[in-house]
């Protein structure tokens, strides 16, 4: 890829990374940093996630694009690379901080190679303070979740088991006093046991675009409530079949998609007022 690595000095450390204690003594990056201006969201979650962890990170980065912030994430298999995608489609700035060198031989993990070159052609970087050609080992992984943390204004966490790498990212976002913003989500899923726990202990609960919006100091669009254009397809159709009050069941046979995928929408839109439950039926919200 004709994407060359350079060396970056403390003083062209991205965001506010060179305020942290333990910074990188340098970094090595490839393609675009973001601009000054740009308010740098750090978004992580588990490895394996859900329908539900999927459609949040679509929606939720779908309601930022237009805003100047550009979304790190470290370009791991599962919340991650969904993060990376939904910048992509939403034309967002998106900077990648891999576990690895940033050689075409040593970018980790393999399978997101093709992803991290679809972020260089979009006007997006990499970044990393290993060696080009270094390949991961485990310690690798927490000492890089430092960058992904230090670097940001806030972390977003999507969906978190309680003991992962994600909580790590999260408590040194809470060490470097960065704000920690966690996804609600289903008190019966592992899934949300991390993102519960950080709320538990003064995360920020956020169900929405704008609520991240305002978090990072940025001022919301008027009428953003009324913009129909970022919802996905799906949210659409269900939307559609609001026209009058449906069952739960007639949702499910409208939307003519596994009942599990309806139901993790159905929370999601929820959680965003665009539907509400009322005597048994649903109904368009907001």
């Amino acid at each position: 890829m004709d994407y060359p690595l350079y060396e970056l000095s403390e003083k062209e450390f991205p965001g506010a990374l060179c305020e942290i204690p333990d910074k990188p003594k340098m970094l090595y990056a490839r393609g675009t940093l973001p601009r000054e201006r740009n308010k740098l969201l750090t978004v992580v979650g588990a490895r394996t996630y859900t329908a539900y962890g999927e459609q949040v990170v679509e929606h939720l980065l779908g309601g930022l694009a237009g805003y100047p912030i550009s979304i790190i994430s470290g370009l791991a298999i599962g919340i991650d690379a969904l993060a990376h995608k939904a910048a992509l489609r939403h034309s967002l700035h998106t900077l990648a901080v891999p576990g690895s060198g940033l050689s075409d031989s040593a970018l980790y993990p393999r399978q997101n190679r093709k992803l991290a070159y679809e972020i260089l052609e979009a006007g997006g970087g990499l970044v990393s303070e290993f060696e080009p050609d270094f390949t991961p080992m485990e310690w690798a992984f927490p000492q890089r979740n430092r960058i992904m943390a230090g670097i940001a204004n806030a972390v977003l966490v999507v969906e978190a088991q309680r003991k992962s790498g994600t909580l790590i990212t999260a408590r040194l976002a809470t060490d470097y006093n960065r704000d920690v913003l966690a996804v609600p989500g289903s008190i019966f899923s592992i899934k949300s046991e991390g993102t519960h726990l950080l709320i538990s202990l003064g995360a920020t609960p956020v169900a929405s675009a704008e609520e991240i919006i305002q978090a990072l100091g940025l001022s919301p669009r008027e009428n953003t409530s009324e913009d129909d254009t970022n919802l996905s397809p799906e949210e659409k159709a269900l939307l559609a079949l609001l026209d009058s009050p449906r069952t739960h069941d007639e949702l499910i046979r409208g939307l003519a998609r596994p009942a599990q995928e309806t139901n993790a929408l159905i929370m999601l839109m929820e959680l965003h007022d665009r539907i509400r439950e009322s005597g048994g039926l649903f109904v368009r919200g907001r």
